[in-house]
């Protein structure tokens, strides 16, 4: 596909200031494999996240460090709250499901809506602020351009919206009221082992997207984006893998606006977090890594937190 650079749509509104970050600090050393996943739960006050390759959900308390860990048959990759009930609703390796830590023994599928692609696996999602679940799939070898991005909806229709990625991550949304200087809102996306962010127009109340655009080509020297948030202010944070940061973005430029490194080199995913919303949480993995490697960083895999003087948004739930 012929994918448009994006476009010059002059300044926005209001400046964007570069955000201020504190120190980083391991919050739970961990051996995940592939962390990722994380979700600020409110009506918690508990972080959640996963471990995608051990089949693992993990929900911690930073008041009083309380720790839980349910480990499934096959892996599991996004998470989000339900509005309506209580629970979350989950991709597995196939595809849409249900789980309620408090009840069930094992999550319950909802939808497989891709049952010829033998190969892939579903990784990153989260719920836009309608309360549709958004989920990408990938080549499970990280290879093949086999992934797709779905929507699945509170009234269990589920829809194809772009397709030919070999992994995804995101995605993540500009808000309304933004001073963004874009036709909000808009839907921000990963196509990471391309190197490329793209954004689309995202209709609110269909949930249609149009005008895919390349929003950033990353260098070699960025390793590759994953996971990514956006903040109350509307700003992009992203989280590298093989580049040891994350970085904050102008959503409009896509200019860098500060740049928080990590003792870590895979770092796969942030969120906001904390009574305050202004703790980013940030989880990395060790798939992969090599002896020395495992050596140079020991807290591979772990859980990180780091405060910033501007609040995330608190995570969408699921509608369903």
């Amino acid at each position: 596909m012929n994918v448009p650079e994006m476009a010059s749509v002059g300044p926005p509104a209001v400046p964007w200031p570069a955000p201020k970050a504190g120190k980083v600090h391991c919050v739970r050393r961990m051996d995940c494999a592939l962390g990722e996943g994380l979700m600020w739960s409110g009506r918690e006050q508990a972080l959640y996240w996963v471990d995608i390759l051990e089949c693992e959900l993990h929900r911690w308390e930073p008041e009083g460090g309380a720790h839980r860990c349910w480990t499934f048959e096959e892996e599991i990759s996004a998470l989000a709250e339900r509005a309506g009930a209580p629970g979350l609703i989950v991709t597995l390796r196939r595809g849409f499901a249900l789980f309620d830590p408090a009840t069930d023994p094992a999550p319950r599928y909802l939808h497989q809506p891709e049952p010829e692609r033998a190969a892939n696996r579903f990784n990153d999602g989260k719920c836009d602020a309608q309360g549709r679940f958004w989920a990408g799939s990938m080549d499970f070898g990280c290879e093949a351009p086999t992934g797709a991005l779905y929507r699945f909806d509170p009234d269990g229709r589920c829809s194809r919206h772009d397709d030919g990625f070999a992994v995804t991550n995101g995605p993540a949304w500009s808000h309304a009221g933004a001073p963004d200087g874009l036709r909000a809102p808009a839907l921000f996306f990963n196509a990471t082992a391309e190197g490329c962010t793209y954004r689309y127009d995202c209709d609110p109340d269909t949930g249609a997207l149009s005008n895919r655009t390349l929003w950033k080509r990353w260098s070699a020297g960025d390793g590759l984006p994953d996971g990514m948030t956006t903040d109350a202010a509307g700003r992009l944070w992203i989280a590298h893998w093989g580049g040891a940061c994350v970085t904050c973005h102008d959503p409009v430029t896509s200019a860098e606006l500060a740049r928080v490194p990590l003792p870590v080199s895979q770092v796969t995913n942030c969120a906001f977090g904390g009574a305050d919303l202004r703790t980013l949480f940030i989880t990395s993995a060790r798939v992969g890594l090599s002896d020395d490697r495992l050596a140079a960083e020991p807290l591979a895999g772990s859980l990180f937190a780091v405060s910033v003087d501007a609040p995330g948004l608190p995570a969408h739930r699921f509608g369903g």
